[in-house]
């Protein structure tokens, strides 16, 4: 969940007129004459008027929806079982687009249950804001003035005018992109099924759909279809594309639509790629210089396939997790670099978890205003609102009391080692996907505590402060320097 916080280009200040162009009317005066007025209000105004906890509301109902849904006999293979514990800890992680599994997907789960999984998975992957703005549209045809600005805020959009529109080009882009991938990944699966038809389409949807959401239930159980580069590539490339979140997609798009050069990307954008290409870059030479030699991963195998596998092992583990099978055999060394990874996550309102790089980004900028004795935080010649340093800085160092203390949690009930209670919690807190054993079918308090780490990092420690402070009246804060949405 992004800040509150929002822009207004000088280029656009004339014609906008001020946030008075945006909205019809008096509408925060409104808004707050009601607020303050002693009456009665309904359980649907309540929800309306608070989006944090009508958000939620909402994920809690998928949750409760998609438990009861796996929970039923038709949802499991012939011979097997799922408790309540494995059935609400699969929902959690589908909708929260993670994807640790402590169950075989494919041999635990009948196609329903895995119809299931991928409902769940797209409807975490659209964001939980994303649907409940489009609720609020379709029960009241427009959005309230503080709904549009934490929907504005979640988008990464400046005018709040644009909201319907964005979550237009949210939908159009999910699919679309989620078409290019089913489109590329049906002739490698068809040759790792030898012409088999239906198992190949319905394994080109599945894997679509989970690498763009960077959810790492697999239709083959084990994963190792993303070891063969004709399925691989389609994966690796859809879940990249993932991890940059609506916000840099929507201006890159706009950016190349209007034939400008990249110097005319947003703040936002130049931080979330630049942080990005540099975290993939240094898991990539981190895993061909620490994990040369491990058999597991470049066993008897040429310098273009330890390359490739390389390259997999760094963009897989930032939210993906597909491939589990060399995880537990890397390094200690390596678990805990991961572990720092998966707790970093992605872009902002991307369908990755973690603090998320735009986060990370505002941290390193402070530090370096700190030790060079600068006063300002700047970035591309713009300064950084006082407003989105503190919320960089509280996000931090809240989620890292939260994974700190998850993990001592697993290691009372798991006898678990601290490097591993960790990997799993930032797995479970970052949305990766990864795990190393610690979440355990038997084990259900294990499971418990690692989905209310899933939860978190899918809502976002932002929306949960939201949801138990008390609604307040919105102040517009314009900044003509720029905006980086972090959170």
């Amino acid at each position: 969940m992004a800040n509150l916080l929002f822009d207004e280009s000088t280029s656009n200040a004339e014609s906008s007129r001020g946030y008075g162009w945006w909205f019809s009317g008096d509408t925060f005066e409104k808004s707050a004459f009601e607020e303050r007025t002693p009456q009665r209000r309904s359980l649907t105004y309540r929800l309306n008027s608070h989006p944090g906890r009508l958000t939620i509301i909402y994920f809690l109902a998928l949750i409760t929806i998609s438990t009861t849904l796996l929970s039923l006999p038709i949802s499991t293979q012939q011979g097997q079982k799922s408790s309540f514990s494995t059935a609400f800890f699969t929902a959690v992680s589908a909708l929260s687009t993670c994807g640790i599994s402590v169950v075989n997907t494919t041999e635990h789960w009948t196609m329903f249950g895995q119809v299931v999984l991928i409902f769940c998975v797209q409807l975490g992957g659209l964001g939980v804001m994303t649907f409940a703005s489009l609720i609020a549209l379709a029960v009241n045809h427009h959005l309230k003035a503080m709904q549009r600005l934490l929907a504005a805020s979640e988008l990464g959009t400046n005018k709040l005018s644009e909201i319907r529109g964005v979550l237009h080009v949210v939908l159009m882009t999910t699919f679309t992109i989620e078409t290019i991938t089913f489109i590329s990944l049906f002739p490698g699966l068809w040759s790792v099924n030898k012409g088999n038809i239906g198992k190949t389409l319905w394994e080109s949807l599945f894997f679509a759909v989970m690498s763009y959401n960077n959810c790492g239930f697999t239709p083959d159980g084990a994963g190792l279809y993303v070891n063969n580069w004709a399925v691989g590539m389609p994966i690796l490339v859809s879940a990249f594309c993932g991890t940059l979140g609506f916000p840099v997609i929507l201006n890159i798009f706009r950016t190349a639509r209007a034939h400008k050069s990249p110097k005319h990307w947003s703040l936002h954008t130049k931080i979330t790629l630049i942080m990005t290409f540099t975290i993939v870059l240094i898991s990539l030479i981190w895993f061909l210089a620490v994990e040369w030699d491990n058999p597991r991963l470049f066993k008897d195998v040429d310098i273009d396939t330890r390359m490739r596998r390389a390259m997999v092992a760094a963009v897989m583990p930032r939210s993906s997790g597909f491939d589990l099978s060399w995880v537990p055999d890397v390094k200690e060394c390596t678990k805990v670099f991961m572990s720092i990874v998966m707790f970093i996550g992605g872009g902002s309102t991307s369908t990755a978890g973690g603090i998320r790089v735009t986060t990370l980004a505002v941290i390193l900028l402070v530090c370096k205003a700190a030790f060079t004795g600068h006063t300002d935080v700047n970035a591309f010649h713009k300064r950084i609102p006082s407003h989105a340093i503190m919320t960089a800085i509280s996000i931090t160092t809240s989620c890292i009391a939260l994974v700190f203390g998850a993990s001592i949690a697993l290691m009372l009930v798991t006898d678990s080692s601290f490097s591993h209670a960790m990997f799993d919690t930032c797995s479970a807190f970052g949305l990766g996907g990864y795990t190393v054993g610690v979440a355990n079918a038997d084990n259900p308090a294990s499971l418990y505590i690692l989905a209310a780490a899933m939860v978190v990092g899918r809502l976002g420690p932002m929306t949960l402060a939201y949801a138990v402070s008390r609604p307040k009246e919105v102040e517009v804060v314009r900044y003509p320097e720029g905006q980086i949405v972090v959170g």
